[in-house]
């Protein structure tokens, strides 16, 4: 029962300690994963740039219901400095690429085959998708989860700083 507790304790601890790093302000975790083209991208390539991470996935309704606003998103400001990267988490790279174009997703894509089990997903505490996280010029963290007219102010406000 003790060690129970421990290993409780400690699981609890490395939890908190990891989540401090997505709180705002801090900067986010790298992601490394291949592209619809299976070329290696980085997100540190983007730095300088507002960058809005969506975890998604093509089953996941609520996450092609959300792809058109983000679509309209990235389409207005991208020439002003904002890029989106969608992570999927699909493990059939085929469905993915499928949602891609039905979508008419033309940001950067990449995908993490191993589901729920993506490590990159996990330093990211994903727990649900769709999960969006936006970061300013540096990398840093400014919010999670916003949506439609807010997320927009944000972008906007981020773009002219």
């Amino acid at each position: 029962m003790m060690k129970q507790i421990i290993i409780m304790g400690l699981v609890s601890l490395l939890a908190i300690s990891a989540e401090a790093q997505l709180k705002p302000g801090a900067l986010t975790p790298e992601i490394s994963l291949p592209d619809s083209r299976d070329s290696l991208f980085n997100l540190s390539s983007l730095q300088g740039k507002v960058v809005l991470v969506d975890f998604w996935a093509s089953w996941c309704v609520p996450c092609r219901a959300s792809n058109p606003g983000v679509v309209r998103l990235y389409n207005k400001y991208k020439a002003q400095g904002f890029e989106v990267v969608g992570v999927s988490i699909d493990s059939k790279k085929a469905a993915w690429l499928s949602a891609i174009k039905k979508d008419k997703i033309t940001y950067k894509q990449v995908n993490d085959p191993k589901g729920w089990y993506s490590k990159t997903a996990e330093s990211y505490f994903v727990d649900e998708i769709p999960a969006t996280f936006l970061l300013d010029k540096e990398g840093k963290l400014v919010a999670v989860n916003l949506e439609g007219r807010e997320l927009e102010r944000k972008v906007k406000d981020l773009l002219k700083r």
